[in-house]
């Protein structure tokens, strides 16, 4: 089995729902469901301009760039007056038809409250202000890197994850909807407060100690901040994602926003600049990054899991098996090399449908892919259903086991 390298692109989070066929996303909220407060908010954060109004009734907000002149929107600065709820709908159905992209994701915005969290490349344009294609995609790239790196540190603290919590930390995105790519330049991310604050928190808080780790090498040489920015959620995964997005630029920035519906988390600032990184700084990222990935210890473990498939040289002596991990680690396999007794111990116990349970090291080495000082390898009993769905991956499989393998290793 052949895994997956980092810089690969990985799989796309979910796209912006309004380009999403049949959405029901086109239909804006209800009046009643709506604070005015928050929309206004909302409007001023997506770059809308306020351009008077009668003070203490309402605003009249005009949609950002040349074009906006023509459209206005009267919002309602409270509920306190009996035309508010209608000049209220009348603002969410101009948004509903605008064409001005911002007014989707004001609209998006109100309908899951959601933290925003802003990816800016500063890229040379080209004739007439085009762009390569390829812009659009780094950008993205990037984007997933960041997530993943912010969602794998909500899960545990650690400088090189690897195959680690990778399951957990990519189902924690299934909810974050993105908004398209403007030019390449800029991304924003949707991450709703109720799945995805902690999130959302985490990477802001990791993006600082990342700035603040650069800044303290680039004036001292020394690399001792990234240690400690461990504990606020700073990686090799949150450095390559950084690298990915600064290089071939002339500098990048990340903002996180809190969604004006939910407040502000516990400790964190109301509002903050975005952080800020250039292609000064990549040296210093990827000498973080191959630090953390050197300095991260193997991990004592012990692991149940199914054989999936096993490999040895010849009839006698030891061999390798490859174990889908069940629980004991937060990875989805492992490859593990047994004497000739744990191997025997590990075929029977295939052969029968049961899983079996090993104690060693979770090694670094490979992204925490293999098992080493393998001991105490023995069966486990599993529930009827278990042992089912193991017989039945045994028979549909039979051409991955035993000796009589002959295509890749195990792993």
């Amino acid at each position: 089995m052949r895994h997956r390298p980092y810089e690969e692109p990985l799989r796309d989070v979910r796209p912006h729902p309004a380009d999403e066929a049949g959405a029901h996303w086109s239909q804006p909220p209800e009046p009643a469901e709506v604070d005015p407060t928050v929309l206004s908010a909302l409007l001023h954060r997506h770059g809308w301009q306020r351009r008077g109004g009668a003070p203490g009734r309402y605003g009249r907000w005009t949609p950002p760039g040349p074009g906006g002149g023509g459209t206005s929107l009267l919002v309602p600065e409270s509920r306190a007056f009996p035309d508010s709820d209608d000049l209220l709908g009348e603002a969410l159905v101009a948004l509903s038809r605008s064409g001005t992209p911002s007014a989707r994701e004001v609209l998006l915005s109100l309908a899951v409250p959601s933290d925003e969290i802003r990816w800016w490349r500063d890229v040379p344009t080209g004739p007439v202000g085009a762009a390569p294609w390829t812009l659009e995609e780094q950008l993205r790239t990037a984007a997933r890197q960041t997530l993943l790196a912010g969602a794998l540190a909500t899960r545990a603290c650690a400088g090189y994850y690897g195959a680690r919590h990778r399951r957990s930390a990519a189902a924690m995105l299934e909810h974050v909807l993105v908004g398209s790519a403007a030019g390449g330049r800029s991304l924003t991310a949707f991450v709703p407060v109720s799945e995805g604050r902690p999130l959302a928190v985490r990477l802001h808080q990791a993006l600082c100690a990342a700035r603040e780790a650069i800044d303290y090498q680039r004036a001292t040489g020394g690399m001792d901040a990234f240690d400690g920015a461990v504990e606020t959620g700073v990686s090799r995964e949150l450095t390559e994602a950084l690298v990915t997005l600064v290089r071939g630029t002339e500098g990048a920035r990340i903002a996180v926003e809190w969604a004006p519906a939910a407040g502000v988390p516990e400790d964190c600032a109301a509002s903050a600049e975005p952080v800020e990184f250039s292609p000064g700084d990549l040296p210093v990222l990827r000498e973080a990054g191959v630090r953390f990935l050197r300095d991260e210890p193997s991990v004592p473990v012990r692991i149940t899991g199914a054989v999936e498939r096993m490999r040895r040289s010849g009839p006698r002596g030891e061999g390798a098996v490859r174990l889908r991990v069940i629980a004991g680690a937060e990875v989805p396999h492992v490859r593990v090399l047994l004497d000739e007794e744990a191997y025997r111990i590990a075929g029977h116990a295939h052969l029968v449908g049961l899983p079996v349970r090993v104690h060693g090291r979770l090694e670094s080495r490979g992204g925490f892919r293999r098992l080493t000082g393998a001991s105490g390898v023995a069966p486990v009993q599993v529930d009827e259903a278990e042992r089912d769905r193991l017989m039945k991956f045994l028979q549909e499989n039979l051409d991955f086991f035993e000796e009589a393998c002959s295509g890749d290793d195990c792993d």
